[in-house]
């Protein structure tokens, strides 16, 4: 992700530039930079919560992924990883699984990963047209 920013220390326009990732211990981590010509500053910044609009940014630049899932995927046992994962009620959960789950690459990587460990054949597709459904395999 990358757009133009006022520099926090002069006011200048300040480039940004900003990642999501995925990282081994099955966490999810965002870093942002910002650096500004004018002045020669710059900002790193990183946390596990991804700040506002954020999120948003990297969808529009990147587009959503899509999780699909085995032909043989257990209901129960999508959407107790759906409700763990996600932090979900049964209803909420239930409706994911029906509507389909949107997200970044790495969030929907992050679930894959989770329903793997449960059994479920489940993979995330980068940048799908359309809700990023959950999708079972023929």
């Amino acid at each position: 992700m990358s757009d133009s920013v006022p520099c926090p220390d002069c006011g200048a326009s300040a480039e940004r530039h900003g990642v999501q990732v995925l990282l081994d211990d099955d966490s999810l981590r965002w870093d942002t930079e910002v650096v500004c010509r004018g002045c020669g500053s710059a900002l790193a910044v990183c946390g596990t919560e991804v700040p506002g609009g954020m999120r948003e940014r990297l969808l529009a630049e990147h587009g959503r992924a899509e999780l699909r899932l085995g032909p043989s995927a257990d209901r129960v046992a999508v959407m107790r990883v759906l409700r763990r994962t996600l932090g979900l009620g049964l209803g909420e959960a239930r409706d994911v699984l029906e509507q389909g789950y949107g997200g970044t690459l790495p969030e929907t990587e992050l679930l894959a990963r989770r329903l793997r460990d449960a059994g479920v054949d489940a993979v995330a597709v980068r940048g799908v047209a359309g809700s990023g459904s959950v999708r079972r395999e023929r």
